[in-house]
């Protein structure tokens, strides 16, 4: 897994705080903007967060280069409607020798990572086996179409790994761009940085923080899963680890403010 902040608004705390004071102010935007000090910005960050009033942060957004995760992971990140997604595409990249993603656990026991191993062998050689068959039954039509032997071979190979894909199995690794605003931010974090969201999610999640940390520290002094700023919402399904979940966190953030 590889998580990387690519881009984000210029002076986001300051782009925050500007727009919260201008909906009380009588004069101009520039006036606002540049009568922000770093500290000033923080310190009206840290009042929007106290007051939970959170539309102001939409203004400003952070783009993260995703790789070497799951299929698995992108069913379950693109479920975060508010934010932009770029996805490698199975349609169009061919899968010579692809890569996948071992749980922990299938890791962790020589047994289960040998099938979880022939499975992905046999995956690949199903997908090769498909992609070859049909890739040579579209070169002939395309041939009779009328398309040179370089445009046929070349079309009936991207129509075949459309349909090869199919055989794909959710471990197969993936990459991404993605962008959130920060309000989508802090829900995405409630949410996937809690202890029962699923591990490669919130491995993720964990790292997307850490990294808007560093550039916004004040932005998201209170981000992470739910319990670290009220009770936990998951009732009896909670893990019950509250003060090392907060734990982690403390250090995760006071770790990413010294770098």
């Amino acid at each position: 897994m590889k998580v990387q902040l690519i881009s984000y608004t210029p002076n986001p705390e300051k782009t925050v705080a500007c727009a919260a004071k201008l909906c009380y102010s009588p004069i101009g935007i520039d006036q606002v903007y540049d009568g922000l000090t770093e500290e000033k910005a923080r310190d009206f960050v840290d009042m929007l967060s106290s007051m939970g009033h959170e539309s102001p942060i939409e203004h400003v957004s952070f783009t993260f280069g995703i790789e070497g995760v799951s299929r698995a992971f992108l069913a379950q990140v693109t479920r975060h409607r508010l934010a932009s997604y770029s996805v490698q595409s199975q349609r169009y990249v061919k899968e010579n020798q692809f890569e996948y993603v071992t749980p922990p656990e299938i890791e962790a026991d020589p047994k289960a990572k040998e099938i979880f191993i022939k499975a992905m062998e046999q995956d690949m050689e199903n997908y090769h086996a498909l992609a070859d068959l049909l890739a040579q039954k579209h070169y002939q039509e395309f041939l009779e179409q009328g398309c040179t032997e370089k445009q046929a071979r070349s079309k009936a190979e991207k129509k075949a790994i459309e349909d090869a894909r199919f055989v794909l199995p959710n471990a197969c690794d993936t990459k991404m761009i993605l962008t959130m605003n920060a309000r989508s931010l802090m829900n995405f974090f409630h949410h996937r940085c809690c202890n029962r969201a699923q591990w490669e999610i919130r491995a993720v999640a964990n790292e997307m923080l850490r990294l808007v940390y560093q550039v916004a520290p004040a932005l998201f002094r209170n981000a992470g899963p739910s319990c670290l700023t009220g009770k936990c919402p998951e009732g009896k399904m909670s893990c019950g680890k509250m003060a090392e979940v907060k734990a982690y966190f403390e250090q995760l953030k006071q770790e990413s403010g010294e770098e």
